[in-house]
């Protein structure tokens, strides 16, 4: 299956973290949405903070290798990471994701 995953990262590291998973294969694609406003609440106190958000393609498979990858190289104590499965995804796509994140 198919997954996108969410990453709000800190703008000045969203390049950085992006190359790192298709490098190494843990995801096929990232896309880097600057300028993202972020509100959210931390330790009791309304934060708000601008950032990149990725947009990361990988597979089911692939998804834990992913998520403790960027639990290593994210400076947030507590990363935001959110996959969503893909419902439908043209056969061609899927083929090209899977094939990107073999090792």
């Amino acid at each position: 299956m198919s997954l996108v995953v969410l990453i709000p990262v800190p703008e000045d590291q969203a390049r950085q973290l992006a190359r790192t998973l298709v490098r190494e294969r843990l995801a096929g694609c990232v896309n880097v949405l600057p300028g993202t406003f972020s509100v959210y609440r931390w330790e009791g106190e309304l934060s708000e903070d601008t950032e990149s958000l990725l947009l990361v393609k990988t597979t089911q498979e692939r998804y834990a290798a992913l998520e403790a990858r960027v639990r290593e190289l994210h400076p947030y104590q507590i990363p935001e990471i959110l996959a969503l499965g893909v419902g439908q995804t043209p056969p061609e796509f899927a083929a090209w994701l899977e094939g990107s994140v073999r090792g």
